[in-house]
């Protein structure tokens, strides 16, 4: 099978930008984060998503945000929900991207804050990550079978969508199912690299998305890549092989406007 070259998910708000809507506390307390100026956050997902917890120190704490020196918190970006778990007894209810590489966990408004320097324990709610993992890797493999331009796409807690630029009358419920369901029991390993943003721009083919650029800012872009399947720039968390993917459900195939059709997905069982 030739490798697809697919694209980025989502539309959610840029890097350390402050929603417009939703929840008035977290909006209020990430107004602060310009003020934050530290060292970035090592992320420790992006070389094994499946860890689960760390220990690590306090760079900074205000209002209900929490900087660490290294967290498992995937933060929200690129179609995916941002993590929830504890940091110590807090419970975090989100994580936000800050500048660069800056993770910012998201506390209760009245929490009591640790003091920078605290040494915590960071834990993520595992089964909630592991279901974001299957269907992030559900949906590059739905753009791997639906052979057209993706505008956006999102991750919810029991559901993940792609939107595609594409007539309706090209999109078969049945077809995509069992194109996706192949790909799932064929039990194809995931990787992930990293190429510069030099080496990006001298690949246009590569990028895909018509709605969100590649994750810049570091001089380099991870790629990942599903070999013979699919391979795009992505920031997202997956899964080691399809296979735990399990099988998926095409829920619902309707038109988002002129250019925009909408194929949402359920999981099965593992």
């Amino acid at each position: 099978m030739q490798v697809r070259v697919s694209h980025g998910l989502g539309t959610w708000p840029k890097s350390g930008q402050v929603p417009r809507s939703g929840n008035g506390k977290i909006g209020a307390a990430l107004a602060v984060v310009q003020e934050f100026r530290l060292a970035v956050t090592r992320l420790l997902f992006r070389d094994d998503p499946y860890q689960r917890s760390c220990e690590a120190k306090v760079v900074a704490a205000r209002e209900n945000l929490i900087e660490l020196d290294r967290t498992v918190f995937y933060p929200l970006g690129g179609g995916q929900p941002g993590d929830t778990g504890r940091i110590g007894d807090l419970p975090v209810i989100d994580a936000r991207r800050g500048e660069g590489d800056r993770v910012l966990h998201i506390v209760a408004p009245d929490a009591a804050l640790p003091a920078a320097g605290t040494v915590v324990r960071a834990e993520l709610d595992w089964d909630r990550r592991y279901r974001h993992m299957r269907f992030h890797t559900a949906l590059h493999l739905l753009g791997a079978v639906v052979r057209a331009p993706v505008t956006g796409g999102r991750i919810a807690e029991d559901k993940a969508h792609l939107d595609f630029d594409i007539d309706m009358d090209k999109l078969d419920k049945v077809a995509i199912e069992s194109g996706v369901n192949a790909l799932v029991l064929a039990r194809h390993d995931t990787r992930s690299s990293w190429i510069t943003d030099a080496e990006l721009d001298s690949r246009p083919e590569l990028v895909r998305t018509m709605s969100v650029a590649p994750p810049r800012g570091a001089g380099r872009v991870r790629l990942m890549e599903i070999p013979g399947v699919d391979l795009q720039a992505c920031g997202g968390t997956h899964v080691r092989n399809t296979r735990e993917v399990g099988r998926i459900a095409v829920t619902r195939i309707r038109s988002e406007g002129k250019r925009n059709k909408r194929v949402t997905i359920a999981l099965g069982s593992e």
